[in-house]
């Protein structure tokens, strides 16, 4: 498995380019906007693209998806249909925002223990409320990898103060479903740089053992 970032909106979302190495096939997380970047990414990368796959429903996130989804024939996976409330608004949070939006319905809703399929590859699909009430996590356990959107960042966490957002949700799914996979699992944030698992329980001043305790 391999996976590239590729920053897009002005708010400089992480869209992740994920792919098979065996088949050279793979999907875009998080396509957002700035289609023409994404599309020459995939280009120069030599993947095939068999989906699109969602975090959750916030523009920049995923704004541009559905766009996308229409242009090149691929199915939408992901996230969370408790985030339907979010994607039904982002005509109105794109005029709000200065980013395009486009509403769509997925071709699939994900839930806890769904697994979607890339090539030769599986990743696990983790609900984690907080930030958004639909927002999910991909993993892909023999990589030790997952891509968390919004719901933790290097040295932060994820907005709660939005509509249908919890704190204590997102605190219980970091702490409950993703520091059991391990510390020496990598992540792609939803914006800024990676980090594991490990060095955020021990530095992150929201969700560390210390802070925490």
């Amino acid at each position: 498995m391999k996976a590239a970032i590729i920053p897009v909106t002005p708010l400089q979302q992480n869209c992740s380019l994920i792919w098979c190495t065996k088949t050279m096939r793979g999907a875009l997380v998080d396509p957002g906007g700035d289609l023409d970047r994404l599309k020459l990414a995939v280009e120069k990368a030599g993947v095939t693209l068999e989906k699109l796959l969602v975090t959750h429903g916030h523009i920049d996130h995923c704004g541009q998806t559905g766009v996308l989804a229409e242009e090149l024939g691929l199915p939408i996976e992901g996230p969370h249909e408790d985030d339907r409330f979010w994607i039904a608004r982002l005509d109105e949070d794109g005029a709000k925002y200065g980013i395009q939006g486009k509403v769509f319905e997925p071709n699939r809703w994900l839930k806890q223990g769904d697994t979607v399929t890339l090539g030769e590859l599986t990743l696990e699909v983790i609900h984690c409320p907080g930030h958004t009430p639909g927002h999910v996590v991909f993993y892909h356990a023999p990589s030790r990898f997952a891509i968390v959107g919004d719901v933790l960042f290097q040295g932060s966490i994820g907005r709660t103060d939005f509509p249908m957002g919890n704190h204590q949700d997102l605190i219980d799914a970091i702490t409950q479903k993703l520091w059991p996979l391990g510390e020496d699992v990598m992540f792609i944030p939803g914006h800024g740089p990676t980090s594991t698992f490990g060095h955020e329980r021990k530095t992150n001043a929201f969700v560390s053992d210390y802070a925490l305790s």
